[in-house]
């Protein structure tokens, strides 16, 4: 029983963890993320590949796979609780906050 519960946390933890990331990628004006995806832009303009650093639709597999298979792979290793949470956390209490500002 403990090994199912386990996994259920561990799909909610990585889908809001994924979640974090590709908004991260697709939309935040952070710096880093903005550089990358300016230079993504520049290698990928007039293609359709470009989509793929502005739709969040588009990149959600593509940052969910990796958390599934780095929990998978290293049979949830505490590595991957320690940075899924502190993703999902993020996410979550900037959501949090989003909703408690004035408008």
């Amino acid at each position: 029983m403990m090994e199912l519960l386990q996994l259920f946390l561990a799909c909610v933890v990585g889908v809001i963890s994924s979640a974090r990331l590709t908004r991260l990628i697709t939309q935040d004006s952070f710096p880093p993320a903005a550089w990358i995806r300016s230079k993504w832009d520049d290698r990928t303009d007039g293609t359709s590949w470009n989509d793929l650093f502005h739709c969040h639709w588009c990149m959600s597999f593509w940052t969910t796979l990796p958390i599934g298979l780095w929990g998978w792979l290293s049979n949830f290793h505490a590595s991957w609780w320690l940075v899924n949470i502190l993703l999902a956390g993020s996410y979550l209490n900037a959501m949090l906050v989003e909703r408690d500002e004035k408008d």
